[in-house]
């Protein structure tokens, strides 16, 4: 079913051409509420206190093997895979620069007025819930077609080379992160096993359901 989705699905406020720097309402509202809902994931995941996402376990991991911050890696990681996307055919649009400052937005609240459950069990729900509220989030803000964010390109490229499904997309490229950042060092938990295993399936679920829902 949704585990074998292969293409990202086109609705009625999808943009025409992902490099549409005046899209329709609906098309940017559908982008920066998925985008939201993204950061929201990511925050939670964080707050959960069970591990962070892949993508921070290889900053840290970085980090730890160079004197540069775990933000600076962060950065640099941004561009390093932007570079990828050009034997890929992908292009930066609309969706890859508000990707960075909703997200980072988004978490940053989460941080600030989310607490920590104290129960451990309470944790795990968190975290359950974060991922799919990533994979949800994800799955419509792809739909918009505004372009998609540095680590999602990634994915629809390898994707579009690969014809593949997203789900195994995703899930190699989570997992091949937390591998090498835990190789270097960096930390992982219980959160970040769920999201290297479990992003993947989440997004093409976002996928099927904004299909099914708007189409």
């Amino acid at each position: 079913m949704f585990l074998k989705i292969k293409n990202i699905p086109k609705v009625n406020w999808s943009s025409e051409k992902p490099y549409n720097f005046k899209p329709k309402f609906s098309t940017f509202f559908f982008l920066c509420f998925g985008l939201t809902l993204f950061g929201i994931g990511e925050g939670l995941l964080i707050v959960s206190f069970t591990g962070a996402s892949p993508w921070s376990v290889l900053a840290q991991g970085i980090s730890l093997n160079v004197n540069l911050s775990i933000g600076t890696i962060t950065f640099l990681i941004s561009v390093a895979v932007l570079i990828l996307w050009i034997p890929l055919g992908q292009k930066p649009g609309m969706g890859t620069l508000l990707n960075a400052m909703i997200i980072a937005l988004m978490i940053d609240l989460c941080i600030k007025f989310v607490p920590t459950p104290s129960n451990h069990l309470y944790q795990l729900i968190l975290a359950i819930f974060s991922v799919i509220t990533v994979g949800i989030g994800g799955g419509i803000y792809l739909v918009s077609n505004l372009g998609a964010g540095p680590r999602d390109g990634l994915m629809i490229g390898l994707q579009k080379k690969t014809n593949l499904p997203v789900a195994a997309v995703r899930a190699f490229l989570e997992i091949s992160v937390v591998s090498i950042g835990w190789y270097l060092g960096g930390t992982i938990g219980v959160g970040t096993l769920l999201f290297a295993f479990g992003i993947g399936p989440c997004v093409a679920l976002g996928l099927y359901l904004v299909d099914k829902i708007f189409n």
